[in-house]
């Protein structure tokens, strides 16, 4: 896995994990209000990094354990933010849960928790998801303009969109909606951070229900915080400057 490093000089230290159907460069806006300042991390996502298209993505926990271990090994022991968008924000809340890096702050964007439902419900939400996907990789961009809605996706946006699709493996596609609908948590999760905070734009609220009470139920000190205007994951692409100001009120409290 690819970790791309920024101000590496600098002391306070971000990791920001980007979603599905995007690459790294997802935060191409917001790293310029930060680099000067921090020491910002970001991985290419298995399955979603053009310089290692023969690698797809694996799962949840394994990406969280590698994650963390690359910092172990690099001395990083404590994260002054980690942020996870939503296939990220999985992400995140299972690096969380293992305990292995310290998080001072963490925000979860949309983050997707685990399906409290049983399996084969799981199974066929996941099938869903993979044959949508499947037929944006195959229909390419004339299909995603009637997918999408272009109240928040540009035509670049979706142009960026097919570009990752036409890469990923149909192997990537299934393993990424099936690993995060149902990744293992603990039962009793040590919340292990000083501040938690759950985005979700008014858009998506109802999408967004259940993880929101997941979140209310494992992480009962989670701040939720929901944005007017907003659909899902657009706030680096959209609003970048708020976004950064957002991280620095968090790392300088």
């Amino acid at each position: 896995m690819n970790i791309h490093e920024f101000g590496r000089k600098n002391n306070k230290t971000m990791v920001l994990i980007h979603p599905s159907l995007v690459m790294w460069d997802y935060f191409e806006y917001v790293l310029p209000l930060l680099e000067e300042d921090y020491h910002i991390m970001i991985p290419a996502l298995p399955g979603y990094d053009t310089e290692r298209t023969n690698e797809n993505f694996t799962s949840v926990e394994k990406i969280a354990d590698g994650l963390s271990k690359w910092l172990i090994e690099r001395n990083i022991k404590t994260i002054d933010l980690l942020y996870g968008c939503s296939m990220g924000g999985s992400i995140a809340l299972k690096m969380l849960s293992n305990q292995q890096v310290k998080m001072k702050s963490i925000v979860c964007d949309g983050a997707i928790t685990p399906y409290q439902l049983p399996w084969i419900i799981t199974r066929l939400i996941a099938i869903k998801d993979f044959l949508m996907i499947s037929m944006g990789k195959i229909g390419g961009l004339k299909l995603l303009e009637k997918a999408f809605s272009t109240d928040e996706c540009s035509k670049s946006d979706l142009e960026y969109i097919s570009k990752v699709l036409s890469f990923i493996s149909y192997k990537t596609i299934w393993r990424t909606f099936e690993s995060c609908n149902n990744y293992a948590m603990p039962n009793k999760v040590i919340e292990g951070s000083e501040h938690i905070q759950y985005w979700y734009g008014d858009k998506e609220a109802k999408a967004r229900a259940w993880d929101i009470q997941y979140m209310k139920k494992y992480f009962p000190n989670t701040e939720f915080i929901k944005f007017e205007n907003m659909g899902h994951g657009s706030m680096a692409i959209l609003h970048p400057v708020k976004m950064a100001n957002i991280f620095m009120s968090l790392i300088e409290v």
